[in-house]
């Protein structure tokens, strides 16, 4: 009977312990999975430092915009003009989401399109707008501006934009350019 009862205490012991072991490579992979990125375990989490909705420009030549984010939806528009403005409001995967000034929208792929800014000159507007020297409304006028014309875009403090068409440069009021958002600073 001793060694029975010895018997069952060492078959006691070892369920403890391997319950244990057990419990604690639960708690390990529980631990792994948790810190892992989203991707590695097979989640779909839209990660990015980039804020929505910002502006870019259009970088190929020749670009696609699909009714959906991948190539197997149709082709709705094919863009033509590089370096217009883009706005993107979404994104998945490597496709974004964009809409132009005329508000067409679609998804383009991602690596098409460029960081670098560029306005065009108050599409919404009539009459010209003022291309000044300096960032005041009583500097002198360099040039006059047709509405939908493409600039590009050096630096803005929130009420003036610095931007360049060819060799020209000077100041644009920053309500009169479609490609940057009213206060923004870059």
């Amino acid at each position: 009977m001793n060694s029975v009862a010895q018997f069952g205490f060492v078959t006691v012991r070892r369920q403890v312990r391997r319950q244990f072991y057990v419990a604690l490579a639960r708690f390990v992979l529980t631990a792994v999975l948790l810190s892992a990125p989203a991707t590695t375990t097979g989640l779909r989490a839209e990660v990015s430092a980039l804020p929505l909705p910002r502006f870019v420009s259009l970088k190929a030549s020749s670009a696609n915009l699909r009714v959906g984010p991948g190539i197997g939806y149709d082709i709705e528009w094919v863009m033509t003009r590089p370096g217009i403005p883009l706005e993107i409001y979404q994104q998945y995967d490597n496709w974004r989401r964009v809409r132009d000034w005329e508000g067409t929208t679609g998804w383009i792929y991602g690596p098409l399109l460029s960081g670098r800014r560029t306005g065009i000159v108050a599409p919404w507007m009539k009459d010209n707008v003022a291309l000044r020297k300096k960032a005041t409304v009583d500097s002198p006028v360099i040039a006059w501006l047709e509405p939908r014309v493409r600039v590009k875009l050096m630096r803005c403090d929130g009420k003036w934009c610095a931007v360049a068409l060819g060799a020209t440069s000077g100041f644009v009021n920053q309500t009169h350019l479609w490609g940057v958002y009213p206060g923004e600073v870059l």
